[in-house]
């Protein structure tokens, strides 16, 4: 059978300027093949040293046992400053804790199933919205799973769905930014202090200011709804009434700002990018995707019903072990380290690629095929446990972890279930990586309503 779609390495030696090209161009393709076999690969530039780890051990150590000694790296983040200015996703240190000690309860045990009639309706409603284009004509359903992932973020976080004027805003104001973006930036290869210029360009510095002041308009009423008591219990209003347990401060408008942005972010670009790879995973496993809709006539309005779709959860799981939404993450060494008998020196840039991991060849079975059965095999609960990190791991574990499998796994039963997805021959997706796994040129799938 023919593999998912992976994208063509690079040849092992290129220039420096041959790979910022390529880099701007595409992460994954940047890469040379030797990385799905590699425990561990240097890469020299003349401003910095870099390591990409695929060694488990070494994965533990920096997510895991010495997250403190690993903060996260701003080459790649002072791309992102312009929207997400002090966000959780950016910070270290004790400013990173206290914003996690704010933002975590919000996300812990019964929140899942409060928020779920939300992410229910969510689906619904996409279901009802894809249906004026289910004919003959093929569609390229990117757009349609960004929509649906958005409205999950607005009627989680704020309850109200995206047809709310500032939520529409928002969202078509958030892929104008996109489109303005590269994630490479000249502060990724160039270090310098945070004054320093980076060049953003107008459109995406418009964008960023646009989307900030239009969330800002949405913390502002939150806040004086929470102040005359008629907030609704949802995602913001948590996050906006906790207190840091160490200091009894909890988050001003500005801070909520920048969280809202990275919650946005990460909860829209992620969900949506995983959603898109499912649905075509399943469009080219015909046997899998009847499977996955006869078991989401399980699926109910009741929460509980969610513990019943376990063949979707292994299908969603697989999807984000073959295309992980965030395919790299940049730390940086603080002091001197030893990796696999090499010295490191402090400022060296440690690359956890879940891309890579997902697909090394020493660890996985089969490990390019999409096999959701693989999740109940010895291999597949080993590799979960030391080589499966779609949502990072450890201390700096995305806070929304489960709330993106809860989500993923309802929208695409939700989808399944009202629809059969096929796949064009002549219109294979090609994964291109900038900050998430999309496709070059749409994800092309035709729409079947199924037979009530």
């Amino acid at each position: 059978m023919t593999l998912p779609p992976k994208p063509a390495a690079r040849p092992d030696k290129v220039s420096l300027w041959r790979y910022m090209k390529l880099f701007r161009a595409d992460i994954l393709s940047a890469q040379p093949a030797r990385l799905y076999r590699a425990w561990m690969a240097e890469f020299r530039t003349p401003f910095f040293r870099s390591y990409l780890v695929n060694d488990p051990s070494l994965v533990k150590r920096v997510l895991h046992e010495r997250p403190d000694d690993f903060p996260k790296s701003d080459r790649i983040g002072a791309g992102l400053r312009p929207l997400l200015g002090n966000s959780v996703f950016l910070t270290n240190g004790e400013t990173w804790k206290r914003q996690r000690r704010i933002i975590d309860p919000a996300f812990e045990g019964g929140r899942l199933r409060e928020v779920f009639p939300a992410i229910h309706a969510a689906g619904a409603a996409a279901v009802t919205r894809i249906a004026t284009q289910a004919n003959d004509a093929p569609i390229d359903i990117e757009p349609e799973t960004s929509h649906a992932a958005a409205d999950v973020i607005f009627r989680t976080l704020f309850s109200i769905p995206i047809e709310n004027a500032v939520a529409t805003e928002v969202f078509e104001e958030f892929r104008r930014y996109q489109r303005s973006q590269p994630i490479l930036n000249l502060a990724a290869f160039v270090r310098g202090p945070r004054w320093m210029p980076r060049f953003f360009g107008k459109d995406t510095r418009d964008s960023a200011r646009k989307i900030r002041n239009l969330i800002a308009k949405l913390v502002e009423a939150r806040q004086v709804e929470i102040a005359a008591g008629t907030a609704p219990d949802d995602l913001a209003t948590k996050i906006l009434t906790t207190k840091d347990p160490q200091t009894g401060q909890g988050f001003d408008a500005d801070e909520m700002v920048d969280q809202v942005a990275i919650f946005f972010l990460a909860g829209h670009e992620t969900s949506a990018a995983a959603l898109s790879w499912a649905l075509y995973l399943l469009a080219t496993h015909p046997d899998w995707q009847d499977s996955v809709a006869t078991e989401a006539t399980q699926l109910t309005a009741d929460f509980s019903s969610v513990s019943r779709l376990k063949i979707t959860r292994d299908v969603f799981r697989e999807a984000l072990r073959l295309y992980p939404p965030v395919p790299m993450m940049v730390r940086e060494t603080t002091c001197p380290e030893e990796f696999r008998d090499r010295p490191v020196k402090p400022g060296a840039q440690v690359v956890l690629s879940p891309w890579h991991l997902h697909r090394q060849n020493r660890l996985w079975d089969n490990p390019d095929g999409f096999d959701p059965t693989r999740w109940g095999t010895e291999n597949g609960k080993s590799c979960q446990r030391d080589a499966f990190i779609p949502f990072s791991a450890g201390p700096r574990v995305c806070t929304g972890a489960g709330f993106a499998m809860i989500e993923g796994v309802v929208l695409l039963a939700q989808l399944l279930r009202a629809y059969r997805f096929e796949a064009m021959p002549d219109r294979v997706p090609q994964p291109v990586a900038h900050l998430t796994v999309r496709t070059a040129h749409g994800m092309w799938l035709r729409f079947v309503p199924r037979a009530a």
